[in-house]
């Protein structure tokens, strides 16, 4: 039996984006259907992402920062680790969390449906549970469907190889672990797996770590990994081969061919777009050359009344741009002149030390011609961060020539994730050397060394020996 309920607007995916474009859709006073396949709300974020990820990062910060204190002459014995109560902490908070998202839905009075969504056409959806179907229709819809992991083609399927949902189910800590991809997620899976004993060998295919920041920012945190990881960098993976006793590999790098076996492997070389199966064909949407569905700047598609978010809808794929983009989606369609055109979008890798960037880089500010000025502070001359045992760390800020406002910035330290903000602050608000220098900062803080890498460039720094004069 098919039942049919009609709405102003149907959100396709309950993830960070999808739930904040149906929250805000019905607080503008819009009668909203959330269709969500999976029996949690939160996307891949909540549930096998962001949130569980960091929960094992914080177990596996304190293992390390127990470690480091010794330095302090603080001394720990070995930490005794339970891996079924880190599991429960872990599954306790995505549950807390998920419970939360479900009140707020019904709080708004969102009409909540289990199930898989297709379009029939521009004004319905179909949504299937167990051959049970609803048929929604609708003045809009919002596409939020998210992205999954990217799978090597070649690989043979094997419960040893995993993806990042398979790594954050902790099921079993390998002696030895092999992860692809030295990005964000493989080296905080490398940093978890670490602390609970694993032996860890990264390849990444590029010439450094965290390709997409500068090489000078992810320094400190190599330096550091050098020691305690098996790096391979500008190294490829020829072959994969499972066997009872292992997982073989071959590696080609720039010294030749190497042949090593593992107890897993962890693919994390990226995340594709969920959008097969959606009925786009219906809807006049055809993908751009990277699979992602074209939006403009209000998120509407080809189709003006479907709209994407996320994902789906284009690089970066981070949740702080999805909810943004949820925000954009469901004021257009309320009436409102609304539009995401941020000035950045800052990244944040949650290693130890964190790394965190915004605006330009140096090598796109290069790329494109743009002449700036750099200021550089290492964290060896802050007295906040020498006191706390952080030392291995930089604040770097980039100031366009011509108009002297701050271009981009990139952190790399403790609680750079945390300390980035003010970066982008500075950004959409226009600020340039002089602002953020002559902005009073307390002493002694992580923050102040962003000020004072403000300071080298408007001459003004007496923490070290001012630049040269050219």
């Amino acid at each position: 039996m098919e039942n049919t309920i009609t709405v102003d607007v149907v959100v396709l995916g309950g993830g960070p984006g999808g739930y904040t474009a149906a929250f805000r859709a019905a607080d503008l006073g819009l009668e909203v259907c959330l269709v969500e396949q999976e029996t949690r709300l939160g996307g891949v974020c909540l549930n096998v992402g962001c949130i569980p990820s960091k929960t094992l990062l914080h177990a596996a910060a304190v293992i390390e920062e127990a470690q480091e204190v010794q330095s302090f002459g603080v001394k720990f014995s070995a930490p005794e680790i339970d891996m079924d109560a880190l599991r429960e902490q872990k599954n306790n908070i995505i549950k807390q969390l998920t419970t939360g998202l479900e009140g707020l839905c019904k709080a708004r009075k969102i009409q909540l449906l289990r199930g898989r969504g297709t379009f029939s056409d521009s004004q319905n959806l179909e949504v299937i549970q167990e051959g049970a179907k609803t048929q929604v229709q609708f003045r809009h819809a919002i596409i939020a469907t998210g992205s999954h992991p990217f799978v090597l083609p070649d690989a043979p399927h094997d419960p040893r190889i995993w993806d990042s949902s398979d790594a954050l189910a902790l099921r079993t800590v390998p002696q030895r672990l092999l992860i692809i991809g030295g990005g964000i997620i493989g080296l905080e899976m490398a940093q978890v797996y670490h602390a609970l004993g694993s032996e860890i060998t990264i390849v990444e295919m590029l010439d450094h770590l965290i390709p997409p920041a500068d090489k000078d920012l992810v320094q400190p945190l190599f330096l550091k990994l050098k020691k305690k990881y098996s790096i391979h960098t500008q190294t490829r993976v020829e072959s994969i081969t499972a066997t009872e006793q292992a997982i073989s590999v071959t590696l080609t790098g720039a010294k030749g061919s190497q042949e090593a076996a593992f107890d897993a492997v962890l693919v994390a070389v990226g995340r594709r777009p969920n959008t097969e199966g959606l009925g786009l064909e219906k809807l006049d949407i055809a993908l751009d050359d990277k699979g992602f569905i074209p939006v403009n700047e209000r998120q509407e598609t080809a189709t003006k009344n479907i709209f994407a978010i996320g994902d789906v809808a284009g690089d970066p794929m981070l949740a702080h741009k999805a909810t943004h983009q949820g925000k954009v989606a469901a004021e257009v369609i309320a009436g409102h002149k609304s539009a995401f055109t941020p000035m950045t979008i800052p990244s944040v890798a949650y290693t130890s030390p964190e790394i965190a960037w915004m605006g330009l880089t140096e090598k796109e500010a290069k790329e494109q011609g743009i002449e700036y000025d750099k200021g550089k502070f290492p964290w060896g001359a802050s007295g906040r961060a020498l006191s706390a045992g952080a030392a291995s760390g930089v604040s770097k800020v980039l100031f366009a020539r011509d108009s002297g406002r701050i271009i981009g910035a990139g952190i790399c330290g403790l609680n750079a994730g945390e300390l980035i903000h003010e970066a982008v602050l500075a950004l959409e608000m226009g600020a340039d050397a002089e602002d953020i220098s002559k902005t009073i900062h307390a002493h002694p803080t992580l923050a102040e060394t962003f000020a004072f890498a403000a300071e080298l460039v408007d001459g003004s720094i007496t923490d070290m020996l001012p630049p040269k004069k050219k």
